[in-house]
């Protein structure tokens, strides 16, 4: 077991003769040993701090075509893996996670619209029974071409990344010029699809205010949520954070002013807490890692596209849980994700500019 990959062997870990190893305190189930009730492979999943975990996040894979300055500033480094989870692997996965009670799956990346069989996949974790809701996060690049297909396939919600309303600032910030074709094609996707429509921005104090006031007017006649993320610190983009860092008050003091109020969150909705007003049609919406109590209501779980669960965003480590995938092993893979509710982190460590193994978000897809 090394310090930022923790790969479990079975044998190992849970032979019915050994003991099995204690981690942060905690003796983790034994994985494939016999379930004591009948019902304990159905039971949902909860971790050591009573949070049900229904909402799981999927990334099927790190590599990105844009170069976000807050992520990716140099672009995609390195050549793109080859073993990146298989549509039947995913199956595998969706399935024993929706038998203990995931609700949600949010397909990310990196950039997901680059896999050729994305489409495949949506369709398979959409068909998979218990799942509610299949949803997808993208930077949107020739979104327009694709919309068809991922209604078809049965996509129930889309979060765009879009940091700009400015087509100069959009390029600067991605390297890439095409801000007016995607605010066309989101345009067709709210009038042409029943997708429900995100948008995200990255809260950066350069570029805050002005982005306020352009998404209050963006939203007033059209059902989208825009969303601000409080911009996190990792070991790849210290000196902009601590540049261009902005507290999410600035925000939300001023909708609160001006007669927006907050929403109640869903069981198996996302961290943001979103904001309506009586005279616009879509939301405005706030995800603030940095404020107290942000984690008390964790519900998600992340696999990374090569078959690790990140228990946490910012987590220290990753489990290996490929072999079940690889096996479809669902029994295997449900016992496995049990025995990590007792090590799931209570919060991170962002506070103390600790941000685990996550050098970028472009690893696991936020």
């Amino acid at each position: 077991m090394s310090d930022n990959n923790f790969e479990i062997d079975n044998a190992q870990w849970y032979s019915p003769t050994s003991a099995s190893p204690i981690i942060d305190g905690y003796r983790p189930m034994m994985i494939g040993a016999p379930a004591d009730q009948a019902d304990e492979s159905y039971r949902p999943l909860t971790d050591g701090f009573a949070r049900r975990l229904t909402y799981l996040r999927l990334s099927i894979t790190d590599f990105c075509n844009f170069r976000c300055e807050y992520c990716l500033p140099n672009g995609y480094q390195g050549k793109r893996p080859d073993d990146e989870l298989s549509v039947p692997e995913i199956a595998t996965l969706v399935r024993g996670f929706a038998q203990v009670g995931t609700k949600k799956v949010r397909i990310t990346g990196g950039e997901p619209s680059i896999r050729r069989d994305v489409v495949e996949i949506i369709k398979t974790i959409k068909q998979t029974k218990g799942i509610e809701t299949v949803a997808m996060t993208s930077n949107g690049y020739k979104l327009g071409k694709h919309l068809a297909s991922w209604q078809a396939a049965g996509l129930d919600q889309l979060n765009i990344s879009m940091d700009s309303f400015d087509a100069a600032t959009f390029y600067k910030m991605t390297g890439f010029n095409t801000l007016p074709q995607l605010l066309a094609d989101m345009d067709t996707l709210l009038t042409t699809t029943d997708i429900k429509l995100k948008i995200n921005s990255i809260l950066m104090a350069e570029t805050a205010f002005e982005n306020l006031i352009q998404a209050i007017d963006y939203v007033k006649d059209r059902a989208v949520t825009y969303r601000f993320i409080e911009f996190m610190q990792t070991s790849d983009n210290s000196d902009l954070f601590f540049a261009q860092h902005a507290q999410s008050d600035i925000i939300t003091d001023y909708l609160l002013e001006h007669g927006w109020q907050p929403h109640q969150r869903g069981s198996a909705d996302g961290p943001a807490v979103e904001y309506s007003h009586p005279n616009y049609v879509g939301r405005i919406g706030m995800i603030a890692p940095y404020a107290a109590h942000f984690c008390d209501t964790c519900n998600r779980l992340r696999v990374s596209s090569q078959g690790k669960v990140h228990l946490c965003l910012f987590d220290q480590g990753n489990y290996d849980i490929r072999q079940h995938l690889q096996q479809n092993d669902i029994a295997g893979l449900v016992n496995t994700l049990h025995s990590f509710m007792p090590i799931k982190p209570e919060h991170h460590h962002l506070h103390d500019s600790n941000s685990g193994i996550m050098h970028n978000l472009s690893i696991i897809g936020g």
